[in-house]
């Protein structure tokens, strides 16, 4: 089966080049590092790493904890992180800067897989969440490269997809050394997609084990002072299209009973900053962009976030949080980053990505979920004029996490005889 998986794959090569000079379009950092995804280097690079991977921003910024745990225990360990996206890409180097080697995630094709192998020597390869890849797994395996799969998970409509091609995934999942699963539910469905039990393990999830700097909070104090300190501060985190024009109805309807509203808006993908923007202007609200650094008058409405790795930041300046993703059919982003800095949190209905972490913090009362756009102006209203209710989701919230924590210390117990061999 992998035979047919491999030879599809690279019939698919032009139309996968084709979508990457199409996302370039908006984004011109798709066309840029493209020899990265074939594993074709200009320049040597350590080996003998311990490799994690992370798909993107969010899964890079759990990574995060355990990486630097590592680096400070051991200090002399070289560590790869690859991502696939961009932004994802972008926030390594912003965070870990040159204290770890960074490139993409080379295409799964076995001669991409063997030359990305054979210039980095793996001798620990950490998959971060739900990323199968069949001649990965098994140039690994080929390769005595030990395999992890941490903080993973899989929705019941990902498994039944997977249950469909077992005989790919089946010997794929045969490669993998352990599985660190986040609830007891990712665990029971790896096994029904073919991970032996005896490899499984329900570790938690390292979400929870989030650490805002005490300089992050005073960022977003000092953003506030000088920018919006007389504003009642609602942002709109993470964004995706068509959830913005939402918002603005949403925030138009709210501006009439509380005329101090200021809203910001975080867009989750940098290539839709103008677009945004343009919408804003469209439905003739008075927008200022951070890049401008234009003072936030009383006049102003929205104040963009065009910036990237600012989240925390503007969690910290803002009263309230809505996190998006979750109000367009996306799956929800973190919640636990708004809880972890302070604030109250909202979200929509669409939270399929992050359903254990909703259904405990709404179990808890740690955060408020609304079905629809009556549901936000309520809970707005509410929020706005009874601040003892903002302070017990507040305080909920971040119990809820507490209780919740743990996740990377035993993923590292888990790692560690390797990393230190």
């Amino acid at each position: 089966m992998r035979f047919f998986y491999t030879s599809l794959f690279y019939l698919l090569v032009p139309f996968i080049l084709l979508r990457l000079l199409w996302r370039s379009i908006k984004a011109p950092v798709y066309r840029e590092r493209w020899r990265e995804r074939f594993a074709l280097y200009h320049q040597k690079f350590p080996c003998n790493v311990i490799w994690f991977h992370a798909v993107s921003v969010g899964e890079s910024e759990a990574l995060f904890p355990l990486l630097r745990q590592i680096q400070n225990q051991y200090p002399d360990t070289r560590l790869l992180v690859t991502t696939t996206t961009p932004t994802g890409s972008a926030r390594v180097k912003v965070v870990m800067q040159d204290s770890v080697t960074h490139v993409y995630l080379p295409y799964d094709m076995p001669d991409t897989i063997n030359r990305f192998i054979r210039c980095f020597r793996p001798k620990l390869a950490v998959i971060m969440e739900t990323e199968i890849w069949p001649n990965l797994f098994a140039g690994c395996a080929a390769n005595a490269i030990p395999l992890y799969l941490i903080n993973a998970r899989l929705s019941e409509k990902s498994a039944r997809g997977y249950q469909k091609i077992s005989s790919l995934v089946h010997p794929t999942l045969s490669h993998v050394n352990m599985i660190a699963a986040q609830t007891e539910e990712d665990a029971q469905r790896f096994i029904s997609i073919g991970a032996k039990a005896e490899k499984v393990k329900t570790l938690g999830n390292i979400k929870f084990d989030i650490n805002v700097s005490a300089d992050i909070i005073e960022d977003g104090t000092r953003l506030r002072q000088a920018l919006f300190s007389k504003r009642f501060v609602w942002v709109i985190a993470s964004t995706h299209k068509d959830e913005e024009a939402l918002f603005l109805d949403i925030y138009k309807d709210i501006k009439a009973r509380i005329p101090e509203l200021l809203m910001l808006v975080v867009p989750r993908h940098p290539e839709r900053f103008t677009e945004v923007k343009r919408l804003c202007e469209q439905q003739e609200l008075k927008v200022v962009s951070r890049t401008t650094g234009i003072a936030v008058s009383d006049e102003v409405d929205i104040y963009l976030v065009d910036t990237m790795g600012e989240l925390k930041t503007m969690y910290a300046a803002s009263d309230v949080a809505f996190v998006g993703g979750s109000m367009v059919p996306t799956g929800g982003h973190n919640i636990l980053e708004a809880s972890a800095v302070g604030i109250p949190v909202l979200f929509g209905p669409y939270m399929n990505n992050f359903k254990e972490i909703a259904k405990g913090v709404l179990k808890q009362q740690a955060a408020i979920q609304c079905q629809d756009k009556a549901a936000v102006v309520k809970a707005i209203l509410t929020l706005h004029q009874q601040p003892a209710e903002r302070l017990v989701l507040v305080e909920n919230g971040k119990r809820f996490l507490k209780q919740n924590q743990g996740a990377i210390a035993r993923i590292f117990a888990m790692l560690e005889p390797i990393i230190r061999a």
